[in-house]
């Protein structure tokens, strides 16, 4: 009986903290918005990068992608220097 009940715990906490994951998406975005909006030297290419990575990542997020979002934002996240 334990263990079921140790189980069942470590499966919503494992659950919840998905959830909470999931909800930090819009936070990453809004981090790439204002690292942006203060204009960072970036060459074209990597300005491309980051927008593309941005877009992918909201529609990743929208689509309830939100492992794959966030692995988008953190690479526009790491070509920002954030």
């Amino acid at each position: 009986m334990r263990t079921c009940t140790a189980v069942l715990a470590s499966l919503l906490l494992l659950g919840a903290s998905g959830m909470a994951w999931a909800h930090n998406c819009p936070n990453e975005m809004k981090v790439i918005d204002a690292k942006l909006a203060a204009k960072p030297m970036l060459s074209e290419a990597d300005s491309a990068k980051v927008a593309k990575l941005r877009a992918d990542g909201e529609a990743q997020h929208k689509a309830g992608k939100h492992d794959d979002a966030m692995k988008s934002l953190g690479e526009a996240k790491k070509i920002l220097g954030i």
